[in-house]
């Protein structure tokens, strides 16, 4: 199935209608569950499975055999299409409070205060992190860079911001135990 999605991918780079029309037939049902888990609306999903593949048409020159699997890299595209219809939908969260006020803002005001109180004990347990650790948890959790988007903007190798986030997160989980 794996060689069946590349060699489509191929054939679609060299603007193959039929291939594209088969690629379609055979990834759309992974690759519109994959759009509609990160933005739960269907019908958001729908339109945004539409726009991957038109990126994917307009890409598939792009894809290099070899160095991620084919439906690997047709699903970083809807993944990441996806998370930039989140992020162009709602402002970016300047704080933890920030981020709780724009999550629910139907909360009655006693929720609301429990709410910002526990964004205080994040941004409390968030000081006990090293500087940049505590920055791209935030990136990642708030304003929801991708691991691949951190690992750029730190210098870091991707597998280095795995561990950054993952250590960062068992971290802060036992400061909020606390």
């Amino acid at each position: 199935m794996t060689q069946d999605i590349e060699a489509l991918i191929a054939r679609v780079a060299l603007r193959d209608r039929s291939a594209f029309a088969e690629l379609y037939r055979k990834t759309s049902p992974k690759l519109f569950a994959v759009c509609l888990r990160i933005l739960i609306d269907r019908a958001e999903a729908e339109e945004a499975l539409q726009e991957v593949y038109v990126k994917i048409w307009q890409r598939a020159d792009r894809f290099a055999i070899g160095r991620a699997g084919g439906m690997t890299w047709l699903s970083a595209i809807a993944r990441n299409h996806a998370i930039d219809v989140i992020r162009a939908r709602k402002p970016v969260a300047r704080d933890i409070d920030d981020a709780v006020a724009v999550a629910d803002p139907s909360r009655n005001p006693e929720e609301a205060a429990l709410a910002a109180s526990e964004g205080r004990r994040i941004e409390d347990c968030l000081q006990e992190l090293p500087e940049d650790r505590a920055q791209a948890v935030l990136k990642a959790y708030v304003e929801g860079l991708s691991y691949e988007e951190l690992a750029r903007h730190y210098g870091v190798p991707l597998n280095t911001m795995r561990t950054w986030l993952r250590r960062s997160l068992i971290k802060l989980r036992e400061c909020l135990e606390r």
